[in-house]
């Protein structure tokens, strides 16, 4: 029988023996009216700095929950420099975008907006909340940083030269994918996926002339924007990141 986890929670202020934790609104209201624990109950508090802790419910009321601090479960561990750049698709595939790219170990989710971007506005709190939710779900210590739109050209513009950018062109002119990560030595590295549609010519053109990127291609099917960002996480995860890492037990 699988070993009983605690609930987890991300907890943004310092995690240390002995130490208090009030908890905000959110995450008060989803131990006491979701979850109904009581007083005493344990749950497990999380950060990328301090590592997972066991804390303990000792007030829980009206005005509040208030968690003490008991002792590490686990401590800080590296993670992948991953990230993820895509242009902003409509409100619910972008939603579970995020939920997922957090599962799959994403450490910065970046949208840019490109010449077919259709759906530029996007909520940057509730996205948050998505990740933060995932985080807690698939038993990370962080949550990605979620960063707000910019206009594709700005940012290659300024991109760091050491970081390796994939682009997934869904032109069929890109190298296999799983042969573009094999040649790469190690993270850091970032993934873009364009929007609905697709690149457009001057696009590609551009990003042909930048000498830290890698046009590849996902196979001989044509995938939705969501689905590319998925498919080519898992790739890089499986050949290149963290899964080649066994989870602990």
């Amino acid at each position: 029988m699988a070993k009983h986890r605690q609930p987890r929670l991300y907890v943004e202020g310092r995690l240390a023996s002995d130490g208090v934790i009030e908890l905000q609104t959110g995450q008060a209201h989803y131990l006491r009216a979701v979850l109904r624990l009581d007083q005493g109950a344990v749950v497990a508090g999380f950060n990328a700095v301090d590592g997972e802790w066991l804390c303990r419910i000792t007030e829980l009321g009206r005005r509040g929950v208030r968690l003490t601090v008991e002792r590490q479960l686990r401590p800080p561990e590296p993670e992948p420099e991953l990230w993820l750049l895509f242009a902003p698709i409509n409100r619910a595939r972008l939603d579970w975008l995020v939920e997922k790219a957090t599962e799959l170990g994403t450490s910065t989710l970046f949208p840019v907006c490109t010449a077919r971007t259709q759906s530029a506005r996007i909520n940057l709190e509730r996205l948050r909340m998505h990740a933060v939710e995932a985080a807690e779900q698939s038993e990370r210590l962080s949550v990605p940083e979620l960063r707000s739109p910019q206009a594709l050209d700005r940012v290659l513009a300024v991109w760091p030269a050491e970081r390796p950018l994939i682009v997934c062109d869904e032109s069929g002119a890109g190298a296999p994918i799983g042969d573009a990560v094999r040649r790469l030595t190690a993270t850091p590295a970032a993934l873009l996926v364009g929007p609905e549609g697709g690149f457009v010519q001057t696009e590609l053109d551009a990003l042909d002339k930048l000498s830290f990127v890698t046009r590849i291609g996902l196979g001989p099917r044509v995938l939705r924007a969501e689905t590319a960002a998925l498919a080519a996480l898992a790739v890089f995860q499986a050949i290149a990141g963290d899964w080649r890492r066994t989870r602990a037990r």
